[in-house]
């Protein structure tokens, strides 16, 4: 049969009696761990500041509220309107003086295009390239030859037909000002004179 384990004696007091002087025992000879009671800690502090709600602001001072951005330039640009179609008998933009003036001939010609002899593939890039570079190079008054190419039945040439037509198509309308037949001197009905409008700057 197994012996009962004597219970520890205390050298003052003498062999222990009771339970309560055995966890005495025991619990003088426990050692807390290093570290935990710092790791406690923190968990506190980290649930406490959880729980804690922000004060609310003072009486008359209310959290600014993020102002709505402004439309960006281009979202408020609105498209541009088409500009009004050009003819001989129509010229709008164009001041009655230097209307009357073209059509007296009495134009100072900086730059001349003939399209004799080009097919209108031809013609075409070669009237939008004239018109750019008389724009770009800051000309005011040119003329383009197209000849009347007057045909038998009365109808006349496909490029003086075509010529007022291509004027009137971007990019090349938004360069020019007007344009209208060409006096008798420089070619008449078929040559026009052209007013180039100024770069905006």
């Amino acid at each position: 049969m197994a012996k009962k384990p004597t219970p520890p004696t205390d050298p003052a007091t003498g062999p222990a009696t009771d339970d309560g002087a055995l966890w005495d025992g025991v619990a003088a000879s426990v050692r807390e761990l290093k570290g935990r009671e710092f790791m406690r800690g923190s968990a506190d502090a980290d649930l406490s500041n959880k729980n804690k709600k922000s004060p609310p602001p003072p009486p008359g001072k209310q959290p600014k509220k993020k102002s709505a951005q402004p439309p960006s330039p281009q979202a408020a640009a609105k498209p541009k309107a088409p500009l009004p179609e050009l003819s001989h008998a129509s010229q709008p933009g164009l001041d009655k003086s230097t209307e009357r003036r073209m059509v007296r001939g009495k134009v100072k010609i900086e730059a001349r295009l003939d399209l004799h002899g080009m097919t209108q593939s031809e013609a075409q890039p070669a009237l939008e390239s004239f018109i750019e570079h008389a724009y770009l190079t800051n000309k005011r008054e040119v003329i383009v030859v197209t000849g009347k190419g007057t045909k038998l039945g009365g109808e006349i040439g496909v490029l003086r037909k075509m010529t007022p037509d291509w004027l009137n198509r971007e990019p090349t309308r938004s360069r020019i000002v007007a344009f209208t037949h060409a006096a008798a001197k420089d070619g008449g009905e078929g040559a026009l004179y052209i007013r180039i409008r100024k770069q905006n700057k």
